[in-house]
């Protein structure tokens, strides 16, 4: 297609900073996702036990207790990508050198957990900062389409190198895979060096705690964020434990290996290009229910894995919730960006990450243990319930039920003050939408950045970080 008609078709690609950051959303979640398959099968080939994988993944999470609303303060002060350039750079130095140690055998299970603590740490600082920069990119009108393309972009990197992930860990060892995901993450740094967003406008003389307290007074004022929020705290900590944990494990053992597990990561992937298709067109009038209802479908893929369904059927499970999540995802991304005030926006963002991933560490302890006591499948039964009751309680509130596409974010639902919607306008410079990137995949992280974030990261997803 003409760029004259691309930039037609989404007038959101005349932005500069946007296309050159589509870029960089290609090639970090795409470094990402060798971790994602690596640090796994690393552990599992150098210990052979779920208990101690679960301790590794565990320390991979556990800085974001911390370090989100750190990360979260500072991406209000300083230019995001600033933020997210350091985060990405404590990625690579964690993934690298488990890399490089895992190369010469002499790859330790407390070195194993130390960096990735340092990795954990990058994804928790890279997610509040991503989801910051997304409105001072674009102004309000394109903010859906923005969100979409970039979360395309990015699931499209996380596909490729899922798929390229397993193979390689197949042939040559995840010694490599971890070696070049730490060389990716390092790469993107020229690209957000070359972006040319400032810090955003905000009162000086505030204390850390106080940026702190004002953030948290945004999160308990709207019921619908803190009730998302505890919802997908227990959705992922069961969701990490019960598939994250123990799936490739069920890989190793009934699936195939790797190459199974790549195959996994990469149907999820391209699920949520198919939910960023979606997403360009796609507007529940009822954003908040329908961002609570997308949680129960995160058991499927843990339910498949329990009843060990041929991988053809659990890849097509994994693939189904990857596009209701990625779709689920903008609807987030967009209600944060629109509902909360601009300059508030990262520190509410971290909160969201800090809420969301704050119990993974839980089941990333607890799931080793758990299974070895009663069981893979047991235990993953036990994931699928907590899921499904945590996204029920969600439905009791009111305002997940009457919170409408253009409402505001408090209780009552009133409409979006006109101020709100100009911030979204006036703060679009010419940046990128980094908002919902890796760590998301972080994830995402969600992302994680994993769902997203992760992360995030993150994206991820799950990687990454919050709902991502």
């Amino acid at each position: 297609m003409p760029a004259r008609a691309l930039t037609s078709r989404f007038p959101v690609l005349a932005l500069r900073d946007f296309r050159l950051l589509l870029a960089d959303r290609l090639i970090a979640p795409g470094a990402f996702a060798f971790s994602l398959v690596g640090v796994a099968f690393a552990v599992l080939d150098a210990t052979g036990s779920t208990a101690d994988l679960s301790y590794v993944l565990a320390a991979q999470i556990a800085p974001s207790l911390v370090f989100t609303l750190i990360g979260g303060v500072f991406a209000d002060r300083m230019p995001p990508q600033r933020v997210i350039i350091a985060g990405n750079l404590l990625i690579a130095l964690g993934e690298g050198t488990f890399g490089v140690l895992i190369l010469t055998g002499h790859a330790r299970l407390w070195q194993m957990i130390v960096l990735e603590a340092v990795t954990g740490t990058g994804m928790a600082v890279f997610y509040p900062a991503s989801q910051a920069l997304l409105p001072r990119l674009v102004p309000g009108e394109l903010l859906t389409q923005a969100s979409a393309l970039s979360r395309l972009a990015m699931n499209a990197g996380q596909m490729g190198g899922a798929a390229v992930a397993g193979l390689v860990v197949a042939a040559v060892g995840p010694g490599w895979a971890l070696a070049t995901c730490g060389a990716g993450m390092m790469a993107t740094t020229p690209v957000l060096l070359s972006l040319r967003v400032t810090a955003a406008d905000r009162p000086p003389g505030h204390d850390m705690l106080r940026e702190l307290r004002d953030g948290w007074s945004e999160v308990r004022s709207r019921t619908w964020l803190w009730a998302i929020v505890a919802q997908y705290s227990i959705i992922l900590m069961a969701w990490y434990g019960g598939f994250q944990v123990l799936g490739p494990a069920v890989a190793r053992a009934h699936l195939g290996g790797p190459v199974a597990w790549g195959a996994i990561t990469a149907a999820e992937s391209v699920g949520f290009i198919a939910g960023g298709v979606v997403s360009l067109r796609f507007k529940p009038r009822r954003p908040m229910l329908f961002v609570v209802l997308m949680g129960f479908t995160i058991a499927i893929p843990t339910l498949s894995l329990a009843m060990l369904w041929p991988l053809p059927l659990v890849c097509i499970c994994s693939f189904g919730v990857g596009m209701a999540v990625e779709v689920m995802m903008v609807q987030w991304t967009v209600a944060m960006a629109t509902n909360i005030p601009p300059d508030r926006l990262a520190r509410v963002s971290s909160y969201d990450a800090l809420g969301s991933t704050m119990a993974m560490p839980v089941g990333a302890l607890a799931a080793g243990p758990i299974a070895a006591t009663i069981g893979v499948s047991a235990a993953q039964y036990g994931a699928v319930i907590l899921i499904l009751a945590s996204s029920a309680l969600a439905l009791i509130p009111r305002d997940i039920w009457t919170m409408r596409s253009g409402s505001a974010g408090g209780g009552s639902g009133a409409q979006v003050t006109g101020a709100a919607r100009a911030a979204g306008a006036a703060l679009a410079t010419p940046e990128e939408a980094a908002a919902p990137s890796a760590a998301d995949a972080a994830v995402p992280a969600v992302a994680a950045a994993g769902i997203a974030a992760v992360v995030s990261g993150r994206q991820a997803p799950l990687n990454t970080g919050s709902l991502t």
